[in-house]
């Protein structure tokens, strides 16, 4: 017995002599997965496949983009939300997410707020009304016109039910009285195809996912859902200036599963801000009109939280719960 006392009061000292090293100090020492709640193509898989290759040139690590779409994000979070709490699974997603709670209350296999740490955002999302080219319409007023003439026989695309894109058009509609029908899509990569396609007339998109298609004439652009024009784009109308009051912006942001060790939190928050702010990264995500965007995990985590208390009073407001 003594001698196991003995050997207890060693190692104890040890210990205090020799501390473990802090979790976050070797961090990351193996690949990260990188799960993109949407599919290749929109403005989370953009913003997260130019951040990261960052992070892998400064960590000297990997990041492995990992797109898992369906229901407006819901199914990627979900796997996020059941995986080790270890910071070596990062999740990407857009201001749907804190949407989703009401859009699938009782339904989603997780607490959207509970679950999960918010790290930073990466990028302001700022929207694009287009329509196709085929549209006889080249302004918002032209088209709100041709909505109401045609009740319901414009179809507008989005990119999951409750997601960004759907609720910049059902306010819209609100905000107009026009009434089109909705056809959901699983994420920003389909529903750009199905612009292009004509398979849907119209929808309020992300600039950074639908730039390429606007300047190469797929698309027309009517206007943008910040309040004032883009630099970008100084030609494409605030759609606030045909629909007063109207304005909607949004973020991509990164998180981690709830549990998550502190100073991994801390370690990664750090790094995604040097990532940002890189003058490669500010370049090559402002050409995609995606504003980059940092936080502490402070700060972000009352940005969610004011989020959500927005979403549940506009959702309602438009009749969307």
């Amino acid at each position: 017995m003594k001698l196991h006392l003995g050997m207890a009061v060693t190692a104890i000292l040890a210990a205090l002599c020799f501390p473990v090293a802090a979790p976050a100090q070797n961090y990351p020492d193996k690949p990260v997965h990188v799960i993109v709640v949407f599919p290749p193509g929109g403005s989370n898989d953009v913003t997260a496949r130019i951040v990261f290759k960052k992070m892998e040139e400064n960590l000297h690590e990997q990041f492995i983009i990992d797109n898992r779409a369906g229901a407006a994000g819901s199914i990627g979070a979900a796997a996020v939300a059941q995986s080790a709490p270890d910071g070596y699974t990062v999740m990407i997603q857009s201001t749907t997410h804190v949407a989703n709670a009401y859009m699938y209350k009782g339904k989603l296999p997780y607490d959207t707020l509970g679950d999960f740490i918010g790290v930073t955002p990466l990028a302001q999302q700022v929207g694009v009304l287009v329509v196709h080219p085929s549209m006889p319409v080249k302004t918002v007023n032209q088209l709100i016109a041709l909505a109401k003439k045609q009740p319901g026989a414009i179809n507008y695309g989005s990119a999951g039910l409750g997601s960004y894109v759907h609720l910049n058009m059902a306010m819209l509609l609100s905000m107009t009285k026009t009434k089109m029908t909705h056809v959901a899509y699983r994420g920003g990569g389909p529903l750009g195809i199905a612009i292009i396609s004509g398979e849907v007339q119209t929808t309020i998109g992300t600039i950074g996912s639908f730039f390429p298609h606007i300047k190469s004439g797929k698309m027309r652009a009517l206007g943008v859902t910040s309040v004032k024009r883009v630099d970008q784009f100084p030609h494409i109308p605030a759609i606030g200036e045909s629909v007063p009051g109207f304005e909607f912006t949004a973020w991509v942001g990164s998180f981690v599963p709830a549990g998550t060790p502190r100073p991994i939190v801390n370690k990664l928050n750090a790094e995604l801000k040097k990532a940002v702010n890189d003058p490669e990264v500010v370049k090559l995500l402002s050409g995609r009109v995606l504003d980059p965007m940092y936080m502490t995990p402070e700060e972000f985590a009352a940005r969610l939280k004011s989020d959500y208390e927005r979403y549940g009073k506009l959702m309602k407001v438009i009749g969307v719960i």
